[in-house]
């Protein structure tokens, strides 16, 4: 990392970037070039492992490329403002993100309703005890993402 003094290095504060963010950028292997693709997401800390949860249609982009190659990198952040400071005659992007390394696992059975309903839509209050159509568990794709790299900056607003 070039901006040392940007690293995030206590993952409690990682953490707490990662519960901010609303969308992660998974970054997937396509030949010559990367495939990046945003989704939501939820998180759960299990044994002090961080796993990501994505869900979606079972066919599609990325989850034939995931079936193909589990590893991908991924990216989430949140842009806070832009400064522009008159004394240094320069503009600054204040900003939290996170990057990392992760494998797919996709889930199946009890493991996958589990996660759909204790993880997933549990993230949110909106969410938490909705009455969702259940019989459309058999038609989507819950994937655990084990994080096995994860990095933080952040330019944060100083007053």
């Amino acid at each position: 990392m070039r901006r040392k003094d940007r690293e995030i290095t206590e993952f409690a504060e990682i953490i707490k970037i990662v519960d901010e963010c609303e969308i992660v950028r998974i970054g997937l292997a396509d030949g010559n070039y990367p495939y990046i693709v945003p989704v939501n997401f939820a998180y759960r800390m299990i044994d002090g492992q961080l796993f990501l949860y994505i869900h979606g249609a079972m066919a599609g982009r990325k989850y034939e490329m995931l079936r193909k190659n589990p590893e991908c990198s991924f990216e989430m952040d949140i842009p806070l403002q832009i400064d522009c400071l008159a004394k240094q005659k320069d503009v600054t992007m204040r900003y939290k993100s996170v990057m990392g390394k992760a494998t797919a696992e996709f889930l199946e059975g009890k493991e996958k309703q589990s996660a759909i309903d204790d993880i997933i839509m549990a993230r949110h209050d909106e969410t938490r005890n909705f009455d969702y159509n259940r019989a459309a568990v058999s038609r989507t794709a819950v994937v655990r993402l084990e994080v096995k790299e994860i990095t933080a900056k952040a330019n944060p607003i100083t007053t």
